[in-house]
């Protein structure tokens, strides 16, 4: 990774502990509607991270909202958060949505935007927003989310093909909570404690595996050298190591994957 995306993505994660901001510039708001989180981040006229925040919210499944007063009362509420930090109200925001998601279900998403009081000013699917911030000219973009595994093929630079299969961190949560007989809210909970990862682990290999599978059969008609992994679920420890064994391709794990998607929604925010 070259240090400028490194210097972004340390300042996209100070944002979200910057407790007020003096800007009255213009700004480029993002909303990620994922199923295990869901994330604003506002950056300012130049692209840099200014304010986020986000909350953990079984909101959407699968890349489909299916509690949309919860989607809309939970998006009011960081909003409001979010604006208390910034001084000033927030109007506009772009939106992201798994590739393949029925165009019915990418209206939806928008429709949580409006209805927290947001413009929806762009939909753009989460590896090509991944990519915006990752800028690879070839090879695969992978966005391992809470609920599905997203595929971009990139070549020149350009997506020349998607994919999205529903496998993802909230089945991890699910494996450990069958394992060890615990609710499911203590295994999300679990699932991130550092101190815990190491036994976890072979409980969870097989979802890896899972996943290394999906992006094997989606790269599989294309010449594919490198997989970047982005999605909160990618920051599980040997989570890439897995899928590069699996795929037989090299794979990366950027730092503070979970903010990249996030990052490159909002810089996707089609202000006028």
């Amino acid at each position: 990774m070259n240090s400028d995306l490194e210097q972004l993505l340390d300042a996209t994660e100070r944002a979200m502990q910057t407790p007020r901001v003096e800007y009255r510039g213009r700004v480029h708001v993002g909303v990620d509607l994922g199923t295990a989180y869901t994330v604003v981040l506002v950056l300012d006229e130049n692209f840099q991270p200014l304010v986020g925040t986000y909350r953990f919210a079984e909101v959407v499944r699968d890349g489909l909202v299916v509690d949309f007063i919860g989607a809309i009362d939970l998006l009011k509420e960081l909003k409001r958060k979010v604006e208390a930090r910034l001084g000033f109200e927030l109007t506009h925001a772009a939106t992201g949505f798994p590739p393949g998601v029925p165009r019915a279900e990418v209206r939806a998403t928008a429709n949580v935007l409006r209805g927290a009081g947001l413009e929806c000013t762009n939909e753009i699917d989460e590896p090509s927003a991944a990519n915006a911030v990752l800028q690879i000219r070839d090879g695969a973009v992978v966005d391992v989310g809470g609920g599905t595994t997203g595929v971009a093929v990139l070549r020149d630079g350009q997506v020349i093909y998607t994919a999205d299969e529903a496998t993802g961190g909230t089945h991890f949560s699910l494996v450990i909570a069958g394992a060890l007989n615990i609710p499911f809210e203590d295994a999300e909970k679990l699932k991130t404690d550092a101190g815990e990862q190491a036994r976890l682990f072979p409980l969870v290999q097989p979802v890896m595996e899972k996943v290394g599978a999906i992006v094997s059969k989606h790269i599989a008609r294309y010449d594919v050298h490198e997989i970047y992994l982005v999605g909160g679920t990618s920051m599980f420890p040997n989570m890439g190591q897995v899928i590069e064994r699996v795929t037989g391709v090299k794979t990366i794990v950027p730092p503070k994957p979970l903010f990249i998607t996030p990052l490159g929604i909002a810089m996707n925010d089609k202000i006028r």
